[in-house]
């Protein structure tokens, strides 16, 4: 027979302290193997669902961060402009490993390495993806080497102008 152990979180939610809370949630259940069971494989179809206290967070989220780091990601988001759709598909390709367009590619690259790793670091903050946070720095990594790489490359070299 099946043995249940209570889970003591040593934090109580306060809406604030959602992040401190979150990781040590999913430490004390991914540590028992109960992890699988909070999250699904339909993950993705969900991202674009916002409620009133997702908005909440992450408008909380923005105001908190300091001035001059907003201001470098804004200057890294207008490197890559127009991003448009790519943004998603670059997130789609982190979370489902989807490849991302050359087009897409040629965006991300224009912006530089660190430009891109610090972008997808801050979208990954938000409400709705960061579920995903523990789970993606190395990908982030994996897709700017593969879009480097693309565009790198000596057949698409005269695509990339700047």
């Amino acid at each position: 027979m099946e043995q249940h152990k209570l889970v003591r979180i040593p934090v109580i939610l306060k809406g604030p302290n959602y992040i401190t809370w979150s990781r040590l949630t999913r430490t004390a259940l991914g540590g028992r193997g109960l992890w699988e069971h909070i999250t699904t494989s339909r993950e993705f179809d969900t991202l674009d669902v916002i409620s009133p206290a997702s908005q909440d967070y992450n408008i909380y989220m923005l105001e908190i961060l300091p001035p001059k780091y907003k201001m470098y990601v804004e200057t890294c988001m207008d490197k890559m402009e127009p991003i448009g759709k790519c943004g998603l598909y670059v997130i789609k390709e982190i979370l489902t490993n989807e490849p991302v367009s050359r087009e897409c590619c040629l965006k991300v690259v224009r912006a530089g390495k660190e430009c891109f790793i610090e972008t997808n670091k801050l979208m990954f903050q938000f409400y709705q993806l960061k579920r995903f946070v523990s789970q993606v720095s190395f990908k982030i990594n994996e897709v700017w080497n593969r879009c480097s790489a693309e565009v790198e490359s000596p057949s698409s070299s005269a695509d990339f102008a700047i």
